[in-house]
């Protein structure tokens, strides 16, 4: 039976790594610019985002193993979980997690890399000519590349021989909790050191993009809404641009034959038909790209769900602002519980030892924990509204230096250059919202899960305590107990473990990350209090190039006829009877 049920946790997880690829695919191909496609890029891309948010979603997995090894109700551990099978599935979730990890950090600071100097050095006259050969391109963008595995070397060998915690002589190293943190291999420590330095690189990073897009998401969703859907706004422009051009050659066909040329008052409607024709041309290449024209089956296919789930954006805007709000003030709780509670402080980057301040999200990841897999659907939803916050953030924002934008990301006009930087960004966060995860938003689901112990007093010596006649005795699982029988059931989720050795073993970060919480939280206020009031142009960029008229912002911007618009979205049909904007002139006239 217990073999069962560790099967199926692991095949739910493989299930959803499936499903993440398809999310990795989707949003990969709806950013990317068609015209730039290269075939590297998406694969790299796509292949890295599953990683990043396969490691991230392997927290719960990580929870449901370790705690399928106890009865909650009983607070004792299952007749089967002897403590070599207990090991046995912790060494498992140890090689995949180092695994993962791994791979985010070579895919991080070597592969894409690599696949952004290989799109580079790509020369197509010089391909088409003969002149650039595979190995010439392949010895170029390696050549650019040595510089950056010469820096995975270097965070290695640092992490090889720099000293952690010195200062163990506080009475809480006395612990038997961080007596286990305080690695001692120096390949563990290694790789702790490197992975603890891209989490608090990644968390400077999330609290910009991740926090701006939490606030900005839920908004963007509510003010989005179209004015005028785009067959409509295709239909309307051909109307208009037709009799524009056929006025324009009235005015020439009359005067073809005359020696003075046009007369001032042609002269000056000819011009004014010659600017109104450079609007129009704009506004149908606008209404192109609306429509889906020269994307790809994919990208229709999506501008086609979004038209279909137009209608209730409204209302999942608002429950995401109430979710959002709702993750903000747990974060809260728990960054004041562990700022106040913490038993060491800034020594061990605020680990807390006991959760004394309610948590309301942790509580229901806890409960919900009992009956997997409802757990892991919530983390799911979570981790999604994280990953598409920290898109939002980044396509808000731009990929910038200090001050200076180095590329923009939109949907079907994103550089494969641009990609491969997003997806730097986005493993680095992923590495931070691991952080944020187990430390702030559900630091006792993270830890324990829903893992109790029986706190009964023993009748004999060496006995399991029972507390079935007891309820009130058993207590839920924390980091530090005085009670030997915590230790006998306890196991903390190897995630937890890995995260906590960071914040002891090198406090530097554990501090930076603990407080960079607040700074998000911050960010995410500003911001949300910022676009109630002011509506988030994600498209600034696009719109500065495509709608640069007047008339065209008048157009974008008009606020009828927005479920006729829905629905011919969803159709691809225009009605019968476009109005143009001629048309109403003369009916005001």
């Amino acid at each position: 039976m217990a073999l069962i049920q560790i099967a199926l946790i692991w095949v739910v997880y493989g299930v959803v790594v499936a499903l993440l690829a398809l999310v990795a695919a989707i949003f990969v191909y709806v950013y990317q610019s068609p015209r730039e496609r290269s075939a590297s890029v998406t694969i790299v891309s796509i292949f890295a985002i599953t990683a990043l948010l396969a490691t991230v979603l392997l927290l719960p997995i990580d929870v449901a193993l370790v705690s399928s090894t106890t009865s909650s109700k009983l607070g004792q551990r299952k007749q089967w979980a002897t403590q070599q099978k207990v090991d046995d599935i912790v060494l498992t979730l140890k090689i995949v997690y180092y695994t993962l990890f791994s791979l985010d950090a070579l895919l991080c600071l070597v592969v894409l890399p690599f696949t952004y100097f290989w799109y580079e050095e790509y020369d197509e006259i010089a391909t088409e000519e003969g002149t650039q050969t595979i190995r010439q391109r392949l010895w170029g963008a390696l050549k650019y590349t040595i510089a950056f595995i010469l820096l995975v070397g270097i965070l290695f060998l640092v992490g090889f021989f720099v000293p952690v915690a010195r200062d163990r002589s506080g009475g809480h190293y006395d612990l038997d909790f961080f007596k286990n943190l305080l690695a001692e291999n120096h390949g563990e420590r290694s790789l702790t050191f490197s992975l603890g330095l891209l989490m608090t690189i990644g968390t400077l990073i999330y609290v910009l993009y991740t926090g701006a897009g939490l606030a900005l998401l839920p908004v963007a969703l509510i003010k989005s809404a179209p004015a005028i859907s785009a067959p409509t706004l295709t239909a309307t422009t051909a109307s208009e641009l037709e009799r524009n051009r056929e006025r324009q050659r009235q005015l020439e066909g009359r005067n073809l034959g005359s020696e003075g040329g046009l007369p001032a008052k042609d002269r000056r409607e000819l011009d004014a038909l010659v600017r109104e024709e450079r609007t129009l041309v704009r506004r149908e290449r606008l209404a192109a790209e609306a429509s889906g024209e020269n994307h790809s089956f994919l990208m229709k296919a999506w501008m086609k769900t979004e038209a279909i789930f137009r209608p209730i954006k409204l209302i999942g805007g608002l429950l995401l602002i109430l979710v959002a709000l709702f993750i903000w003030v747990s974060m809260l709780l728990t960054g004041i519980d562990k700022a106040k509670n913490s038993i060491c402080k800034s020594h061990c980057g605020y680990v807390l030892g006991h959760i004394q301040i309610f948590n309301p999200l942790n509580w229901i990841l806890v409960k919900s924990a009992k009956v997997f897999p409802i757990d892991y659907v919530l983390f799911l939803l979570l981790v999604l509204l994280f990953f598409a916050s920290s898109v939002v953030g980044i396509a808000t924002v731009g990929i910038r230096f200090l001050w200076l934008k180095i590329f923009n990301i939109r949907k079907g006009h994103t550089s494969p250059q641009a990609l491969i930087m997003a997806t730097v960004m986005l493993i680095l966060i992923a590495l931070a919202i691991n952080y944020s995860m187990a430390m702030m938003v559900a630091p006792q689901y993270s830890h324990y899960g829903p893992q109790t112990f029986c706190d009964h007093p023993l009748r004999h010596p060496g006995e399991q305590p029972n507390c079935t006649d007891h309820p009130a005795h058993i207590r839920p699982c924390s980091e530090v107990t005085d009670n030997p029988a915590a230790k006998n059931v306890c196991t903390p989720s190897v995630i937890s473990t890995f995260l906590d050795r960071i914040t002891v073993n090198f406090s530097f970060f554990g501090v930076v990350d603990f407080w960079a919480q607040f700074v998000f939280l911050a960010v995410f206020l500003v911001v949300f209090i910022t676009s109630l009031f002011r509506t988030p142009k994600l498209d600034e960029y696009q719109l500065d190039q495509d709608a640069e008229e007047d008339e065209e912002e008048g157009l974008l911007a008009s606020t009828g006829r927005r479920f006729g618009a829905t629905w011919q979205d969803i159709t691809g049909r225009a009605s019968k009877r476009t109005p143009t904007h001629r048309d109403e002139d003369d009916e005001d006239e």
